[in-house]
């Protein structure tokens, strides 16, 4: 079965003065500040379109590693993965940086390393987002 999640967005003001409020529809988890200096310069307790990408990566790949490692008989105990998306004003998002950490018994860090690369490839975040550069580094704890 399908899912749909919806957020939106105020915006008020133009680009560079303005500011707008993101809002989790779905999940109901809050509302949350945006605005260019937020997303160009210091995130000042603002969030930006990259930080929320950022999230939703992170998330995604935890999710498909987790169940590749399950789905081959290696459970992992914990995965800790950051998602750094880089933006550039002018340009746009210039790429993605994963980086994965586990704790899975009895696996070898050459078939953690694989298993990373396949759920990078492979989870849905990652393939909505082909026209971005995105890397990778993982190791076992």
């Amino acid at each position: 079965m399908a899912t749909t999640r919806q957020a939106h967005t105020v915006w008020e003001g133009n680009l560079i003065e303005g500011k707008g409020v993101v809002t989790f529809d779905s999940s109901g988890i809050g509302e949350y500040d945006v605005s260019w200096p937020s997303r160009s310069e210091a995130a000042n307790g603002k969030t930006s379109p990259e930080e929320l990408i950022a999230a939703a990566h992170s998330s995604c790949f935890s999710m498909a590693l987790s169940h590749g490692l399950a789905g081959a008989g290696t459970p992992p105990t914990k995965l800790e993965t950051k998602a750094d998306v880089t933006f550039q004003p002018g340009t746009g998002i210039t790429g993605i940086h994963l980086t994965v950490e586990g704790t899975v018994p009895g696996l070898d860090e050459a078939t953690f390393v694989k298993a990373a690369e396949d759920a990078k490839a492979n989870c849905p975040v990652s393939q909505a987002l082909t026209g971005t550069t995105i890397t990778l580094s993982a190791k076992l704890a």
